[in-house]
């Protein structure tokens, strides 16, 4: 896997993650509400950088593992 690729992979994996998370999680706690969308977009854009950056540290890792889980199970 190049490292051109793990860059994007981490970048799109965490901006799907992140939105419907901090979407989902906003939604919970809020209900919709006036102001939504403000709220939802500050978790979104607090939380994806941070989603990207351990998706490129700990994603070679995961793929280990579960590589592992699924040839030993």
């Amino acid at each position: 896997m190049s490292f051109k690729y793990r860059i994007f992979f981490s970048l799109f994996m965490s901006l799907i993650l992140s939105f419907l998370m901090t979407a989902w999680v906003t939604w919970i706690n809020l209900g919709v509400v006036d102001g939504f969308l403000f709220k939802w977009s500050t978790a979104f854009f607090t939380a994806w950088p941070a989603a990207a950056i351990i998706s490129f540290l700990f994603g070679p890792r995961i793929h280990r593992l579960t590589s592992w889980v699924v040839n030993n199970a």
